[in-house]
């Protein structure tokens, strides 16, 4: 598993299902699959989302991989 930042490309909105996928092993498609069915369930998934696109550091383009 890798560190939890949001990427600097292949992100749509704030990245954080992006870096979800990334430290977790999916896709990223994968994972905003499973954002879109969370929210047909009661719970403060868009509030968590918010929180996580504050919270969450951007990812330095130093500490991405070379290839």
């Amino acid at each position: 598993m890798t560190a939890l930042a949001r990427p600097t490309n292949g992100r749509m909105i704030g990245g954080v299902c992006a870096a979800l996928a990334k430290r977790f092993g999916t896709s990223a498609t994968t994972m905003r699959v499973i954002f879109v069915l969370s929210c047909l369930l009661p719970g403060p998934q868009f509030l968590l989302y918010i929180a996580l696109w504050v919270l969450l550091p951007t990812q330095s383009k130093t500490s991405q991989a070379a290839w």
